[in-house]
C-alpha cells in the first residue's frame, strides 16, 4: 500500500467551526498546554508543509514541537510502518525489530550500553530519575531553571518562572509548573542556575551524599537554545565522578539532531544516562533510556521497575529504525545537509533584520535555533548564557506579533522563539522564508 502523494480534498468544516467543536468535548479545546492559542486545524501533512481544513498552505519550523526532522509523512518511515504492521502492532513481548533497534542504539549512542523503550519524554525522564535513585540509594535531584524534563510531579519545578517568583540568581526558589502537585513533590528538586558551575560546586560540597542526580539539557533548548559555555558540561561530568551522583541528559530535543549520536556526541561529554524522543522515530511515539550498563543493571535486577503496556510496540519501532537509517545514509549526508540549510536560514535572517535596524537575535546550534526580538536597553549581542538572561532580554510581545504576521505569510512558527527545521526543507524553502521574514520585518519597521 502507497499513501497518498497529494493533499486530500478540504474538510467540509472550517477551522472556526472545528475550533468550535474542539471546545465542547476536549477541555481548553486541546490535548496538551503546549497546543492552546493557534487558530488551526490541521488537515494534511507532506515534506516542510502542511495544509489546514480551509485549505491554506503554511511551510512548517514547529514540526510538532522537534519530532518530524524529515518532515511531514516522509515516505520511507511510513512504508517502513505499513510492512510492520503486516506482522502485528504489540505483543507485550520481545520481537526482532526492538532486539535490532536496541542493538542500532548501543552502537550509535556514546553514552548507551543498554537502552529501554516507553512512550514519551516524559516517561523516560521519570525512569532515569528513578533509576538513579535507585542505583544510588539518594533522593535528591539537581536540575536548572528554564530546563524542562517533562510534567510529572517530580520535576516541574522553575520551568518558566517569573523573576519575582525566581528568588536570587545564587539560591533560586524552586517554582511549581502548575497547579495539583501532590504535597512534598518537589521536596527533593534542587534547582540552579545553568552555566554556572560554581553554584554546582557549592551544592554538592554542601549536600554531595544527598544527590542522586544532576539532570540538565546538554544544550538548553527550551530557553534560548543557549548552548553549553567551554568545559560547562566537562566540569558536571567531573563532579558527578567526583560525588558519585548520575549525569543524566534530557536528550529529547537534542538527540539526532545536533549528531547522529546526539549531544553527547557533538559535544564529547558522556553521560551515565540519557534520554531520547520527538526525533528518534521521525513522529512516532516512542522515547530511549539509554545507560551505562552498570546503571542499568538496577533495571535487570529489579531495584527499579519500569514498565509501560506500549512500549516497544511495532509501529514506532520500525518508524525509529526507518528514520535512523535516513539519518545514517552517505555518512549522515542528512544531518550534515540539515544543519547547512539552518545556518544559512539563521545567517539570513540576521542579515535582513541588521539592515532594517531591527533588534533581533539569533543563537542555538544548528538544527534547533532561537530567535527573539531585544528588549529597549538590551546591547548587541547580548549575554545570553542562562534562564534568567533569555527573560531579561528578550521582548516575547513583540516576537508574537512576527509570529502572526509570518502565519499570513504562510510560515507557521511557535510562540516562544524556537525553530526546527527538517531534512524535507529545501532552497525554495529557504528562498520562500527570508522573503517571508523581509515583508514581515519591513511593516513592523514602518508601523
Amino acid at each position: 500500500m502507497r499513501f497518498s502523494e497529494g493533499p486530500p480534498s478540504v474538510s467540509s468544516n472550517s477551522n472556526q467551526e472545528w475550533l468550535l467543536r474542539a471546545e465542547q468535548v476536549l477541555a481548553g479545546g486541546v490535548s496538551s498546554q503546549f497546543r492552546r492559542g493557534e487558530a488551526l486545524v490541521f488537515h494534511y501533512g507532506r515534506g516542510s508543509h502542511f495544509w489546514d481544513v480551509d485549505g491554506r498552505e503554511y511551510l512548517d519550523y514547529t514540526l510538532s514541537q522537534g519530532p518530524l526532522i524529515h518532515g511531514h509523512s516522509p515516505m520511507a518511515i511510513l512504508d517502513r510502518v505499513q510492512q510492520g504492521l503486516q506482522h502485528g502492532m504489540i505483543y507485550s513481548g520481545i520481537h526482532p525489530e526492538e532486539v535490532e533497534l536496541a542493538e542500532k542504539l548501543t552502537s550509535i549512542i556514546p553514552g548507551a550500553d543498554q537502552v529501554r523503550f516507553s512512550c514519551t519524554g516524559s516517561e523516560a525522564d521519570h525512569a532515569a530519575m528513578r533509576l538513579a535513585r535507585a542505583y544510588t540509594g539518594r533522593s535528591k535531584i539537581i536540575k536548572f531553571e528554564g530546563h524542562y524534563h517533562g510534567w510529572y510531579d517530580t520535576i516541574v519545578g522553575s520551568i518558566n518562572p517569573s523573576l519575582d517568583e525566581a528568588g536570587s540568581k545564587d539560591q533560586p526558589s524552586t517554582v511549581p509548573w502548575t497547579g495539583g502537585l501532590a504535597t512534598g513533590s518537589l521536596d527533593d528538586l534542587i534547582v540552579l542556575p545553568w552555566n554556572c558551575p560554581e553554584a554546582v560546586e557549592k551544592v554538592l560540597s554542601e549536600h554531595g551524599d544527598q544527590i542522586a542526580a544532576i539532570i540538565t539539557e546538554p544544550c538548553m533548548c527550551n530557553s534560548g537554545c543557549i548552548e553549553p559555555q567551554p568545559g560547562y558540561l566537562e566540569h558536571l561530568r567531573s563532579l558527578c565522578d567526583q560525588y558519585q551522583v548520575i549525569l543524566i541528559f534530557d536528550e529529547v530535543i537534542t538527540g539526532f539532531r545536533l549528531a547522529l549520536g546526539g549531544a553527547q556526541q557533538r559535544y564529547h561529554v558522556m553521560p551515565d544516562l540519557s534520554v531520547f524522543g520527538k526525533a528518534v522515530a521521525g513522529g512516532f511515539p516512542i522515547s530511549v533510556l539509554a545507560g551505562r550498563r552498570h546503571v542499568m543493571d538496577a533495571l535487570t535486577d529489579g531495584r527499579a521497575i519500569h514498565a509501560g503496556t506500549l512500549n516497544a510496540h511495532l509501529p514506532a519501532v520500525s518508524a525509529c529504525l526507518a528514520s535512523i537509517e535516513l539519518l545514517e545514509e552517505d555518512d549522515s549526508r542528512r544531518i550534515r545537509g540539515l544543519e547547512t540549510y539552518t545556518k544559512a536560514l539563521m545567517k539570513g535572517i540576521r542579515e535582513i533584520s541588521t539592515a532594517l535596524g531591527l533588534p533581533v537575535w539569533i543563537q542555538g546550534p544548528g538544527p534547533v535555533f532561537h530567535m527573539g526580538f531585544l528588549r529597549e536597553g538590551v546591547q548587541s549581542p547580548p549575554s545570553i548564557s542562562d534562564y534568567r538572561s533569555v527573560v531579561q532580554a528578550y521582548d516575547t510581545s513583540r516576537y508574537g506579533q512576527f509570529v502572526e504576521k509570518m502565519k499570513a505569510e504562510g510560515i507557521r512558527l511557535i510562540g516562544r522563539g524556537i525553530w526546527y527545521t527538517s531534512t524535507a526543507h529545501t532552497q525554495e524553502d529557504l528562498n520562500s522564508t527570508l522573503a517571508a521574514c523581509d515583508s514581515v520585518m519591513r511593516t513592523m519597521v514602518s508601523g
